[in-house]
């Protein structure tokens, strides 16, 4: 299964650093010409495309933490999760979708044993958030670089065989992907708009560079999956923020 709409459009081959694409905490890839205004609300009160959703989180809390906050890329399979762009260039993300694709993947997850669900992070943002939703809901956890072998080479010390993988970034955790894709374990991925997602089985369009974006869509992922499973939260925002 593939959430692919097509060949890629406006994107970049080259895969910035992590200090270029995580910046501050609701930040994102942009020239340091044109620093993301983060105090426009003339322009970032316009996150929705169903403004008669019922929201996990009140609307204002997404734009506190910069879920919407795109990149200045889009591509082709990431359009229909964009709202509109703003005037600095930077593609708005429709949080309504990324609303609905967490509770999405929290049904999904829900139906796996939490010991055989492995979430993973390469990027230095996404490493602390990811650690607590994998001790929140019981999940595994493999935070920075993904050892090759992981999921496709038994004699690895490391080896393991999940049946689902959560990655915070298709691009930075590339190689958690395509061993995922190459032993049949469908991916949940959290995809901005430069991402491709022709091997992401489910993506929640999200900001996943910036930290307090992925500490919120993280914990709220965490919450919603205890809730299917008839439990009660079991960490606060704060513990997902850690020391943001």
């Amino acid at each position: 299964m593939s959430e692919s709409n097509g060949d890629t459009a406006e994107v970049s081959t080259e895969e910035p650093s992590d200090e270029e694409l995580a910046g501050d905490e609701e930040s994102t890839a942009q020239p340091e010409s044109e620093p993301a205004s983060e105090n426009e609300p003339t322009l970032d009160d316009d996150v929705l495309g169903d403004e008669e959703a019922d929201l996990l989180i009140p609307v204002e809390e997404y734009l506190g933490a910069g879920v919407h906050i795109g990149t200045q890329q889009k591509t082709t399979d990431m359009e229909r999760f964009i709202h509109r762009v703003r005037t600095d260039g930077l593609y708005v993300l429709d949080v309504s979708m990324t609303d609905q694709r967490i509770r999405t993947a929290a049904d999904l997850l829900a139906d796996y044993d939490p010991d055989q669900i492995l979430v993973a992070s390469s990027r230095q943002y996404g490493r602390h958030p990811a650690e607590q939703f994998a001790e929140s809901v019981g999940a595994r956890a493999r935070t920075g670089r993904f050892i090759p072998g992981t999921l496709t080479n038994p004699r690895y010390d490391d080896y393991t065989e999940p049946d689902i993988v959560v990655v915070t970034d298709p691009i930075g955790d590339e190689q958690a992907v395509k061993e995922a894709i190459t032993v049949g374990i469908p991916v949940i991925a959290m995809c901005d708009s430069n991402n491709t997602t022709n091997n992401v089985d489910l993506v929640v369009p999200t900001n996943n560079k910036g930290r307090k974006a992925l500490a919120v869509v993280y914990w709220l992922l965490a919450n919603e999956t205890l809730d299917r499973r008839g439990l009660d939260p079991n960490r606060s925002l704060d513990e997902f923020e850690g020391g943001i």
